[in-house]
């Protein structure tokens, strides 16, 4: 909403927050939009307003906002950031207990009868306790998702949208939360190639926004007079810092899930959110590893369990004396390792695109139950997996350390040794693949890790084809589910496999347990294209400072691999929602051109529209939002023709956010009841200096002042402060840039 003539503004005389749109980009941006040939729906994103509106009642706010008050908010602000990082631990807490006893549960009663039908032959009833039992927890999580559609997936792009500035209904709700931590524990426990490590940065990001407001949208009895932290901006940062205690909570990296926030999460910081977000993170991981270590262990203190994904500790032992983790030389396997990881992560994303094109386009837009069916659809194939190839497919592999050395000679590490599976294995023999399948995602990680040469080649391969590509097909499906463990899982087993044929076929002196944690790295990395916080991730996962050399350069080539032939996974999913994300910075191309393209597009004869047209000359004063010029309406903020605008009512600062963030609609306000000659003055309540640019303005600049300063949109004024033009998130995203670059070139 523009205010013009004096910044009187009549209440018949609404525009649409400078939401507008040229004939381009309603051909780019509209209804449907076209994507490698293929035409996927869109929705209309609004933003969110990062940008604060300084107006007369909030120049009131600061003007009595003296040394004593401004302490007070900011000790509030560090009280609540502690919370959400305890609040955000219970949660993984909850997740994992539950996961944990479902698991158990299902597995040694599924095992225990596989045992007793391996003599009597009555695998077909194992089959089918097991096939019920995931069945029914995958069942229970999709329809949570139908409950709450956006609790599916990880909640990883939405959540980076989220912090981009855009605005996706019901991201960070309660009811979201609750659909999605219990949704998530039971897609884990039904067998599902999800991990719960995704979620939770989706969980601690909904805590994050939720808790400083003291109220709540889904149980409307929930509210609470909590005055402080009434906007968007204030908002943003508390959802860092709860993103950042998700992955703390997650990996047990409170440094690196400060850095994620960072690299993935925010894009807006400031120096003083960089202590906040790394101070909720450790909160969230001591209070997970306070009470994991007391209920598991009964050693209450004693924080030896950081995370719900711990990789354990790297031992390398050569006789009587510690070994190398790695050397010189194998950083050169782990630049190939850093390759294959970029390509198949590639793969992984195509496939996975194109999957996600079929449902948006096939399964989405049809009846609930369709979504219902596929979830099921999945679990039963995921299920049979399994189970044929626990009972087929694996090798008899002795319980005897292969390694030469005589102090490990007949005996192996028995924490990881009591997880094996027998199925079918006899005289002091187990079932490699069986103990890769029939146990959760954690352990067989802990498996690959440090298991020393227990798993043949031929069991590490078949394992690695099965999981890449049930993994892929499982993410997206109407459940809640995390990226993180299976691509980890599938580079474990890769790395392992290397290191099998090297010290087999090249009779080299390495240690497994480091190229399986490449080979992790590597495939995560490709999937996912992060760097330095997955780096911070990893190191403190193992506690393991000597591997962030290799990590680094494996995650830096496997990056560059990819991005060579497509974008991580989040942003493939950001694009394909048609969220208008604006990078990091524009391309190279873009820099060339002034003015900007959108604001004077070319006249031609067939031209329907023109900017002239759409923007009649106004002398520019400022900017109202719509939603505030809606509750001034509501208010009945206005005065009669005859009256002067001194006798208009006032609105508080606190009056004007106190419906906060759900603002009434402008399609509820019935104009029929209002009297049209009644005039409201927004003077007051309007932005006098918002950020403005010239016609002439370069690309570059007008994107980098929308992008740092978090802008919703840009008036573009004339020499003589007339408004010409406005811009908004859509025309920025690199979508509509090429599209526009194109037309120029076409048009030259």
């Amino acid at each position: 909403m523009m205010a013009c003539c004096g910044g009187c503004l009549c209440c018949q005389c609404c525009c649409n927050e400078g939401e507008t749109r040229t004939p381009e980009e309603l051909t780019i941006l509209g209804e449907t939009r076209e994507d490698e040939d293929e035409i996927l729906p869109r929705k209309d994103y609004e933003s969110l307003d990062y940008d604060r509106c300084i107006n007369e009642p909030l120049l009131e706010v600061l003007e009595g906002l003296d040394k004593k008050k401004a302490r007070r908010y900011e000790a509030i602000k560090w009280i609540l950031v502690f919370a959400i990082g305890v609040s955000t631990g219970l949660t993984g807490l909850f997740v994992d207990f539950f996961v944990r006893l479902f698991t158990q549960l299902k597995f040694s009663l599924v095992g225990q009868s596989v045992e007793e039908c391996s003599e009597n032959g009555c695998l077909a009833l194992s089959l089918l306790e097991l096939l019920a039992l995931n069945m029914v927890f995958v069942f229970i999580s999709s329809v949570l998702v139908l409950i709450e559609p956006v609790a599916a997936g990880s909640g990883i792009s939405e959540i980076k949208s989220y912090l981009n500035g855009v605005k996706i209904p019901g991201i960070v709700r309660l009811r979201t939360f609750i659909c999605k931590v219990t949704g998530v524990l039971f897609a884990v426990a039904g067998g599902l190639f999800v991990g719960k490590e995704g979620p939770m940065i989706h969980s601690g990001a909904i805590v994050g926004a939720g808790l400083p407001q003291f109220q709540s949208i889904t149980f409307k009895k929930i509210r609470f007079h909590f005055p402080y932290f009434r906007s968007d901006r204030d908002k943003r940062d508390f959802v860092s810092a709860g993103a950042a205690a998700g992955v703390a909570a997650a990996f047990g990296a409170p440094i690196g899930g400060t850095l994620f926030s960072l690299e993935e999460g925010s894009s807006f910081w400031n120096q003083a959110l960089t202590w906040k977000v790394l101070f909720c993170s450790m909160s969230a991981t001591f209070t997970l590893n306070f009470f994991r270590s007391g209920i598991n262990f009964n050693k209450w203190g004693s924080f030896q369990l950081p995370g719900l994904l711990n990789f354990g500790e790297f031992k390398c032992v050569d006789g009587d004396k510690m070994c190398h983790l790695w050397t010189a030389v194998d950083l050169a396997f782990f630049v190939l390792m850093g390759v294959a990881g970029g390509l198949l992560g590639a793969l992984f994303n195509c496939i996975n695109k194109r999957l996600a094109k079929y449902r948006m386009r096939n399964v989405h837009p049809k009846a609930r139950f369709i979504r219902l069916l596929e979830s099921l659809l999945v679990c039963m194939v995921t299920t049979l997996v399994i189970f044929v190839a626990s009972v087929t497919l694996g090798e008899c592999r002795d319980l005897v350390s292969t390694n030469n050395n005589t102090s490990t000679q007949g005996s192996v590490n028995e924490e990881v040794n009591s997880t094996i599976r027998r199925f079918f294995c006899y005289n002091n023999t187990y079932n490699d693949m069986a103990t890769l399948f029939f146990n959760p995602q954690e352990v067989a990680i802990h498996q690959l890790f440090h298991q020393n040469a227990t798993f043949s080649p031929v069991t590490l391969l078949l394992f690695f084809v099965l999981y890449f590509f049930m993994s892929c097909w499982t993410y997206g499906v109407s459940v809640p589910s995390g990226l993180f463990v299976p691509s980890l899982l599938c580079g474990a087993s890769l790395g392992r496999l290397v290191a099998n044929v090297l010290k087999i076929n090249f009779h080299m002196q390495i240690y497994s347990g480091t190229f399986a944690l490449i080979g992790a790295a590597a495939f995560l990395g490709g999937v996912v294209r992060m760097t330095i916080s997955l780096t911070v991730i990893l190191i403190e996962s193992t506690n393991e400072i000597t591997y962030g050399l290799p990590i680094m350069i494996t995650l830096m080539v496997a990056k560059w691999t990819g991005d060579f032939f497509n974008k991580g996974i989040y942003d493939i999913h950001i694009h394909l929602k048609g969220v208008p994300l604006l990078e990091w910075e524009t391309e190279v191309e873009m820099d060339k051109h002034v003015p900007y393209p959108n604001l004077y597009p070319d006249q031609s004869p067939s031209e329907e529209w023109t900017l002239e047209e759409r923007f009649r000359p106004l002398t520019f004063h400022g900017l109202i939002l719509r939603s505030q010029l809606v509750n001034l309406l509501i208010c009945g903020v206005c005065y009669a023709e005859n009256q002067s605008s001194a006798s208009q009512p006032r609105l508080s600062h606190s009056e004007m956010t106190e419906d906060y963030p759900r603002f009434p609609d402008i399609h509820d306000l019935d104009l029929a009841l209002l009297n049209p000659r009644m005039i409201v003055d927004v003077t007051p309540y309007m932005n006098p200096c918002p950020y403005t640019v010239s016609p002439n303005t370069c690309l570059s600049q007008v994107f980098n002042l929308f992008r740092t300063m978090g802008l919703r949109h840009l008036p573009v004024v004339n020499a003589v402060g007339e408004i010409v033009g406005i811009i908004t998130r859509h025309n920025l995203t690199h979508e509509f840039l090429v599209a526009k670059l194109r037309q120029h070139y076409i048009t030259i």
